[in-house]
C-alpha cells in the first residue's frame, strides 16, 4: 500500500523545465507521505518523473519503487512501474511466469511480479491479477504510459492533462499545484454531489481533473489524446443451484479470500462492528490466526455505539479487541484534518468514526481487513426489498399510475402513503441512484445556483448496462457502480491511509464476487424473510456467533443529528455564515434548514452535513482559510 505521482512530458525528449519543477514535483509527492512512510523516492529522465511513497508490507527489505523491468536481457530497464496495491497471488504467477516464459525477478515481492505479467501479456493480464490495485507503467522503448485500476475501484488513481504532460496520482492533492487554479468547481460535480453525499467518478471538484474508473485501463503516448478502455465489468448472472450448493460456494470462496488477505510481512489486525460482515471476516481470520487482533469504535451518545456488541461478538470469538470512543469534541477538532485527507468532500458521517478507528488501528498493526463489498455482492441494504414491496402497484396500466403519481405530488407532506405512492409510480431509473439520496431536484433548485446536469446523467448509463436484471440485483448494479467506488471505498482508503494503515477488503475479491454474481435475487432476498443477505448469512451459520447471523445492519452508526443541535451545531452555523461560496450555494438557505433542525422541527441532519462538509472542504483546499496540511497530530485516547 502506497502513494505514486507520475509526470509524463508532451515533449518525451525533454527533461522536466527547470530545477524548480523538480521541487514542486517532489513538494507534491510529500502531500501524500501519509500513504507510505516508509520510503521516498523520485526517479528523473528524459521527458519523465516517477515518484513513490511507501508503506512496506511485503518483501521488506527489498521492492523498491520506482521498479524496474526487465531485470537484465536485451530488454533490460524496459519499463518503469509504480504501483499501489497488493496483489494476493503474485507467487502463483510469478510460478507461472517464470516457468512458462522464462521471466526472471531480482526481488521477492508482487511489484516486480505485477511488471513481469504486464511485460509478458500486456493489458490481458489484468484479469489475472487477484488484488486491489492501482498502477502506472511506462513503456521507455515506445513512450507510451499505460495504467489501470482494479475491478472494483478499491485503490485510487486520480490523473490531470495540461499543454505540459500527463499527471497521474494517488490522490488528489498532489495533482492540484498543477492544475488551472482559475478553472474553478466543477458545476455536475458539486450537483451530483448535493445529490449523492459523495462526487461520483470520473468526476472530481476540480474541473480539470479526472479519477479512472475501476475496471478501466488508461494509455497515452504524448500528442495525443488519453485512451481509456474497459478491462472489467459486473456481470451479475444468476445461476440454477440449490440454497446448500450456494452456501458452500461462499463459505469455500469467502475463507479461501480471507487467507490470501491475511499475507503480510507486518502485523495484521481487522475492524469488528455489529453485523455478519466484519463479523465473517473476523471470524474466518481467526482460523488463520487465533491471535488476530480486532479493533472497534464508537460514541457515547445513547444509541450510537456498537462497541458492547463488538465486545460481545469477540469474546465468543476468543480475540482480542481494542474499543475507541469518540467524542464531540474529538470530532469538531479533528473534522477539518478529515476533510483535507478526503480531497473532496464525502458527507457520509460513518467516515468519522472510521476514521478514529484507524487511527487507533496504526499504533498497533500495518495492515487491516475489513468487510467492505459485501452488501453491493450479496444484497445488504434493505432498500433492495423495496421492488417487491412496490411490486402491486408497478402492475397497475400506465394511465392509473400516472394519476395516482399526480395525487401523490398533491398530498400534503407527511400524509401515509404519500411516499409508496410516489416511489411506487416512478420508474425505478428515476427513483433509485443509490443509497444516498439527500436533495431532491426541487430542493437542489432552492440551494443552488447554478445549472446543472441532473443525477440522472451518472446513473443512465449503468441502468443501460442492467437493462436484463431483475429491478432489486438492478439497484446491486447500480451500486457496484457508483455508491461503492464513490462512497464506500473512498472513505475507507483515505480514512485508513490517513493512518498509514492498509485497509484489505476480503469480499472485493475475484472469487468471492464470482460466487455472488451467480446468486439468483431469491436467495439472497428471499421472500417472507425481513433479513437481507440471507443466504450469507445461512453459509456463516457455525462459523459467526448465532447472536451476529440475523442482526440488522447498522454500520457504525454515528449522532450527527444530535452533533448539530450542540456545540458542532454552532460551529456548522458559524461556518455557514462566513464561507464565500455563497455564489454557489444559498447558504441561507442551509442555514434555515439547520436552525430549523436545531429547533426540533424536522431532521434535517443529512443535508445540513452534506452542505458543511461542502464548505469545510472548500475552506481546507480552495481558500486555505483553514490551515491542516502535515499538522502534527492530535493524540485521541485509545
Amino acid at each position: 500500500m502506497c502513494g505514486l505521482s507520475v509526470f509524463i512530458s508532451t515533449l518525451p525528449t525533454t527533461g522536466l523545465p527547470d530545477a524548480a519543477s523538480a521541487q514542486a514535483f517532489a513538494a507534491a509527492l510529500s502531500t501524500i507521505r501519509h500513504r507510505g512512510p516508509d520510503d521516498t523516492r523520485i526517479e528523473y529522465g528524459p521527458g519523465v518523473a516517477f515518484g513513490f511513497q511507501r508503506l512496506a508490507i511485503i518483501d521488506l527489505e527489498e521492492s523498491t519503487q520506482p521498479a524496474h523491468y526487465p531485470p537484465d536481457g536485451p530488454e533490460q530497464g524496459r519499463w518503469t512501474v509504480v504501483f499501489n496495491g497488493e496483489i494476493y497471488n503474485y507467487r502463483e504467477l510469478r510460478a507461472e511466469l517464470a516457468r512458462d516464459h522464462g521471466a526472471t525477478f531480482a526481488t521477492h515481492g508482487d511489484t516486480e511480479v505485477l511488471a513481469a505479467a504486464f511485460h509478458v501479456w500486456g493489458p490481458a493480464a489484468l484479469p489475472r491479477l487477484r488484488g486491489m490495485f492501482a498502477f502506472v507503467a511506462y513503456d521507455h522503448s515506445t513512450g507510451t504510459v499505460h495504467a489501470a485500476r482494479d475491478a472494483f475501484g478499491i485503490k485510487p488513481l486520480y490523473t490531470l492533462l495540461t499543454p505540459d504532460g500527463l499527471f497521474l496520482a494517488s490522490e488528489k492533492k498532489v495533482l492540484s499545484g498543477f492544475a488551472d487554479e482559475a478553472a474553478g468547481v466543477d458545476p455536475d460535480a458539486l450537483a451530483h454531489y448535493l445529490t449523492l453525499q459523495y462526487v461520483p467518478e470520473p468526476f472530481t471538484l476540480h474541473r480539470q481533473i479526472r479519477r479512472l474508473e475501476p475496471g478501466r485501463r488508461l494509455t497515452w503516448s504524448p500528442g495525443g489524446e488519453p485512451r481509456v478502455e474497459r478491462w472489467f465489468r459486473p456481470d451479475l448472472r444468476p445461476a440454477a443451484t440449490t440454497p446448500e450448493r450456494a452456501q458452500g460456494l461462499i463459505r469455500d470462496a469467502l475463507r479461501d479470500s480471507v487467507r490470501a488477505h491475511l499475507v503480510a510481512d507486518v502485523p495484521v489486525g481487522a475492524f469488528l462492528s455489529s453485523g455478519i460482515d466484519s463479523s465473517a471476516v473476523v471470524a474466518l481470520a481467526s482460523e488463520v490466526d487465533p491471535d488476530i487482533h480486532a479493533f472497534t469504535a464508537g460514541f457515547g451518545e445513547a444509541g450510537y455505539s456498537e462497541i458492547e456488541i463488538a465486545q460481545d461478538t469477540a469474546q465468543q470469538l476468543g480475540v482480542r479487541l481494542t474499543p475507541t470512543v469518540v467524542t464531540d469534541a474529538d470530532v469538531l477538532r479533528e473534522l477539518p484534518r478529515i476533510a483535507w485527507y478526503l480531497d473532496d468532500p464525502v458527507a457520509d458521517p460513518s467516515l468519522i468514526p472510521l476514521w478514529f478507528l484507524a487511527r487507533t488501528a496504526s499504533r498497533h498493526v500495518t495492515v487491516v481487513l475489513s468487510g467492505e463489498g459485501s452488501d453491493e455482492l450479496f444484497g445488504g441494504y434493505r432498500i433492495y426489498r423495496e421492488p417487491a414491496s412496490l411490486a402491486a402497484l408497478d402492475r397497475l396500466p400506465a394511465p392509473m399510475k400516472r394519476g395516482l403519481h399526480a395525487l401523490a405530488e398533491v398530498m400534503p407532506e407527511g400524509v401515509r402513503g404519500r411516499s409508496f405512492l410516489q416511489r411506487g409510480t416512478t420508474p425505478i431509473e428515476e427513483r433509485y441512484y443509490g443509497n444516498a439520496r439527500i436533495f431532491s431536484p426541487a430542493e437542489k433548485a432552492a440551494l443552488m445556483r447554478f445549472e446543472a446536469a441532473p443525477h440522472t446523467a451518472v446513473t443512465a448509463p449503468v441502468y443501460a448496462e442492467a437493462e436484463a436484471l431483475d429491478p432489486a440485483a438492478t439497484m446491486q448494479y447500480v451500486d457496484l457502480a457508483t455508491w461503492l467506488p464513490g462512497d464506500i471505498l473512498t472513505k475507507a482508503d483515505r480514512m485508513s491511509m490517513a493512518h498509514s494503515l492498509e485497509l484489505r477488503v476480503p469480499f472485493l475479491d475475484r472469487v468471492v464476487y464470482a460466487a455472488a454474481a451467480s446468486l439468483p435475487t431469491e436467495l439472497k432476498l428471499p421472500r417472507g424473510s425481513v433479513d437481507t443477505k440471507v443466504v450469507l448469512r445461512r453459509a456463516m451459520a457455525g462459523i459467526v456467533p448465532d447472536s451476529v447471523l440475523h442482526r440488522a445492519k447498522l454500520g457504525f452508526p454515528t449522532p450527527t443529528r444530535v452533533w448539530l443541535r450542540g456545540e458542532i451545531g454552532e460551529w456548522a452555523d458559524d461556518l455557514l455564515a462566513t464561507s464565500p461560496t455563497r455564489d454557489l450555494l444559498d447558504l441561507e438557505y442551509a442555514r434555515g434548514l439547520l436552525a430549523a433542525h436545531r429547533a426540533g422541527v424536522a431532521d434535517h441532519s443529512r443535508k445540513v452535513w452534506t452542505v458543511v462538509m461542502f464548505c469545510l472542504w472548500h475552506a481546507v483546499s480552495v481558500e486555505r482559510s483553514i490551515a491542516v496540511g502535515h499538522a502534527p497530530e492530535v493524540g485521541l485516547a485509545a
